[in-house]
């Protein structure tokens, strides 16, 4: 008792036919979770901060704290 040759003509095409749509719903699939679950989240955060951001006040602290070394503090 042999075993039968594999058909090895068309196997390639045969194959991506059935492989091919399943990569590209998978790939979409992570697209879309990937964006729900990490970018909108960040992209609020970023909005949220920026809402209450002064940048004046920020740098002022800085400025006071001495951590440009060419801006004076305001009581020099």
């Amino acid at each position: 008792m042999s075993l039968p040759k594999p058909v090895m003509r068309g196997l390639l095409g045969k194959r991506l036919r059935f492989h091919l749509p399943i990569a590209f719903t998978l790939a979409l699939g992570a697209a879309v979770v990937f964006k729900y679950t990490v970018t909108e989240p960040r992209k609020q955060a970023y909005a949220d901060f920026y809402k209450k951001y002064d940048a004046v006040k920020e740098f002022n602290a800085m400025r006071e704290a001495g951590v440009f070394e060419s801006v004076r503090p305001s009581g020099e």
